[in-house]
């Protein structure tokens, strides 16, 4: 457990102290860590090649920070509680040593098939335990993990397991989701048609269906881990040693192989989970994060972060709607979860469907609320905090990046004073700035710009797989030795910011430059609208005008298109002005998104712009909903 914050003081002082002397602060935190070989220096970097190296000659393995450093205390402590799809299925649990002895097991049965350190290990798998070990046993052998999201399509797992040469694939036979299964290993083997670096194939057992089992490729999990021992040593890491590789899309042109490299990651991610959330490993806290740990968040704050810091996680396996749209909340009331972390596309779809399903569950062990994946809008905090959170409950409403591999700007819970929507404050260590469009810095508060980095991080990218110009160019190139984020904020009078949105998802209306994410929040706050997506497009007068996509309540079937509009407009003009009214809104029944919940404005700004043939979209093939992107098209038209 490394040393907590307790006090918004102690949070200033420290900030304060990381700012001034990073080195000192970051050499001080890493002393809790278990090293096979002591760093000679903490930090070498310049953000003009990039290159960013930390904790320089240490020596160490991940996975003995979780469990040689952890066991002698909490060896028969619960690490994972594991909830099944279908809440008829029996959930377990294991403990600290269980983990320990399948991770083991599972590092021998990989070196048994020939992986070796530094080969890559694609994992294609449900939302279970099993995921976790494949992962670990990774990173105790010094293999490069790249986790492919299990709702991913054939043709985009061929791309990344090509783009990262994976030489094995860990799969399963099929993933429950909701009320159907998913045959995973049949969307695996079209894929693996495309994949000449794969040499063999793991599958787990997870829906018992019928499968077609490839001859000297295909090893069934069970099957390859009989007889092997469950005692391994871990392999030696360098601090820069490769962990693991994470794809996320690329506004253009294929998928970015994001990497992370060990001691950083490792150190960043534990202390900025234990400081965060306020967890104490030594309480009775439960920690259920709904993420798949296909996404940053399920590498940092499922797996990682908690493990390191001797926390007990549920992982659960389905859909928030499915029995019935209170599962998140029974599961929250069953393990008497203390620490809930979830996306507001989440809260959003389910602050839709009212209250019934929330009523029935206390929720009364419940001490702290996050939120994560896009900026929250006010209405979504404030049902989220009331409803869930009992009004007692701080929400974390934290902001950070699949590029950052831990969060940057949040509140700290309990201590940081919150505003609903703003991710307050920089976490100790990081160094934000607001510059213009011309890079200059915007000094004082009151300010609103593009959203950049000045100082290294121990967790943040080192390179993108294979191409470290496509790093350069897209992170380090636009200012000059600023790392940029790509999204633009707001720091208010107190020093708060606000994150608006991807700068490109940024308005400019006749001189007035205004977030997506402030006039989404601004339509939202109407009482008819469920959720919404605000993009620009060309305006012969304004320059850009303000195009809306709404999803409405079922309250308000029974009113005119005409006067809903108006309610809306009106609503807009009282939170923001008039200014930010939208110029053209359509009703639709869905927004496209990614599997992670991202709104895919790319496409509703084609539209908005428009462009009526499907074919100029890009694949949509990875989409949760494909299939809206033509019914939102016939709308458009109409």
């Amino acid at each position: 457990m490394l040393k907590k914050i307790s006090s918004f003081a102690e949070y200033q002082q420290v900030y304060k102290e990381s700012t001034e002397n990073p080195e000192k602060f970051w050499d001080e935190i890493a002393q809790s860590f278990l090293w096979k070989k002591p760093y000679n220096k903490v930090l070498e970097w310049n953000f003009t090649e990039p290159n960013i190296k930390w904790f320089l000659g240490g020596k160490l393995n991940i996975t003995e920070n979780i469990f040689e450093r952890n066991l002698p205390k909490f060896a028969q402590k619960t690490a994972i509680i594991f909830e099944p799809n279908d809440n008829k299925e029996a959930s377990y649990s294991l403990t600290y040593q269980q983990l320990f002895e399948k991770v083991c097991q599972f590092s021998n049965t990989l070196t048994n098939l020939g992986i070796q350190k530094g080969d890559c290990v694609a994992i294609y798998m449900p939302m279970i335990p099993e995921a976790i070990i494949a992962m670990l046993a990774c990173a105790r052998i010094g293999a490069v993990h790249s986790v492919v999201f299990g709702g991913f399509s054939a043709q985009s797992l061929a791309d990344r397991i090509n783009d990262a040469g994976a030489k094995l694939l860990i799969t399963a036979d099929g993933v429950f989701r909701g009320a159907k299964s998913v045959p995973l290993k049949e969307i695996a083997d079209k894929a693996l048609e495309k994949c000449p670096t794969i040499q063999k194939n793991i599958v787990f057992q997870r829906t018992k269906e019928p499968i077609a089992m490839q001859k000297d490729r295909d090893i069934w999990w069970h099957k390859a881990i009989l007889d092997v021992e469950n005692t391994h040593n871990s392999v030696e890491m360098d601090a820069e040693d490769m962990l693991f590789i994470l794809y996320t899309s690329g506004s253009t042109g294929k998928p970015k192989g994001v990497v992370h490299t060990t001691a950083g990651y490792m150190i960043y991610t534990q202390y900025s989970f234990e400081n965060v959330f306020q967890y104490d490993p030594n309480s009775n806290d439960i920690y259920f994060c709904t993420a798949d740990v296909g996404w940053i968040t399920g590498h940092s704050y499922i797996t990682y972060a908690p493990l390191l810091a001797g926390a007990t996680i549920v992982v659960y396996e389905g859909i928030p709607t499915f029995p019935n749209a209170g599962r998140f909340w029974e599961i929250i009331d069953k393990y008497a979860v203390t620490h809930f972390y979830t996306a507001p596309t989440a809260i959003r779809a389910l602050q839709a469907l009212g209250l019934e399903p929330v009523l029935p569950h206390k929720l009364d062990t419940l001490k702290v609320l996050g939120s994560v994946g896009e900026p929250i809008n006010v209405e979504a905090w404030e049902w989220y905090f009331e409803n869930i959170g009992k009004k007692r409950c701080p929400i974390v409403d934290t902001w950070w990046q699949t590029e950052t591999g831990g969060i940057l700007i949040s509140p700290l819970a309990g201590i940081t004073p919150l505003k609903p929507a703003f991710a307050t404050l920089p976490f100790p260590g990081v160094m934000p700035i607001l510059v213009d469009n011309e890079g200059k810095e915007l000094l004082g508060n009151g300010v609103e710009g593009n959203l950049c980095i000045k100082f290294p991080f121990p967790s943040m990218l080192r390179t993108t797989f294979g191409d470290h110009e496509r790093c350069k160019q897209t992170y380090f190139s636009t200012y000059p030795n600023l790392y940029f984020t790509g999204d633009g904020a707001k720091r208010d009078e107190d020093g708060y910011y606000r994150i608006l949105g991807r700068v490109d998802d940024v308005i400019n209306v006749s001189g007035h430059r205004l977030g997506t994410a402030e006039i989404e929040n601004a339509i939202n706050e109407n009482a008819l609208v469920v959720e919404s997506a605000v993009v620009g497009y060309p305006h012969d007068i304004k320059g850009q005008g303000i195009y809306a996509y709404i999803i409405l309540k079922s309250e308000a079937k029974n009113m005119s298109e005409t006067n809903i509009k108006a309610d809306i407009l009106k609503t807009v003009q009282e939170v923001i002005g008039a200014i930010a009214k939208p110029d053209k809104i359509l009703l639709v029944n869905g927004l496209p998104k990614t599997r992670s919940g991202k709104i895919m404005r790319r496409i509703l700004r084609k539209i908005a712009e428009g462009e009526h043939n499907i074919a100029n979209f890009g694949d949509i093939t990875t989409l949760l909903n494909p299939e809206i992107v033509e019914e939102i098209l016939k709308s458009s038209k109409v």
